[in-house]
């Protein structure tokens, strides 16, 4: 199964349509599952695949749990839930200048993280169809996604460490 979530707080008109025009050219709506919140008035509702507006935290888990592959918008907690469950993902920034979000904050996400294992990035519609059929041959080749430790990286404690050290310095 794959898993659209476009997290909770707006909808996601351009990713929601990318996804729905491509399980109707591959035939694979069946496959698909999303929770995309509540269309606007006039917004775009999917015909080729089955989606709810939200999902119970008990709901969105299980279905993270059961899934192949994720899609979702650029957003960190997805991301990071992705990663901590070790499922690929496949992300595609909201863009500021749409007004999809308030700034490009999702685009530099994906540049930052767009190289790491497991994550796949789709910077516009026009990639998406292409990096899901990418990533689900990754998948289908044993494409495996590291996960990521309930703990902080020992660079990143390393680092405040030193940081916080070099200040209580400084204040003696």
């Amino acid at each position: 199964m794959i898993f659209l979530t476009i997290g909770t707080h707006q909808p996601f008109e351009r990713l929601v349509r990318a996804v729905d025009e491509w399980c109707a050219s591959r035939g694979t709506g069946a496959q698909v599952f999303g929770q995309i919140t509540e269309p606007k008035t006039g917004g775009w509702r999917p015909q080729h695949f089955e989606w709810v507006a939200r999902l119970t935290p008990e709901d969105y888990e299980r279905r993270i749990a059961e899934t192949q592959l994720i899609v979702s918008h650029a957003g960190m907690g997805t991301i990071l839930t992705a990663l901590y469950h070790a499922k690929p993902i496949v992300v595609m920034p909201r863009r500021g200048h749409l007004n999809e979000t308030r700034n490009d904050h999702q685009f530099t996400t994906v540049r930052m993280l767009g190289s790491r294992s497991g994550i796949h990035v789709a910077e516009d519609e026009t990639q998406l169809g292409p990096v899901l059929d990418r990533a689900l041959a990754e998948e289908g080749a044993g494409g495996t996604v590291a996960p990521i430790s309930d703990l902080a990286d020992s660079r990143f404690t390393d680092a405040l460490r030193a940081f916080l050290t070099e200040q209580n310095v400084a204040r003696k």
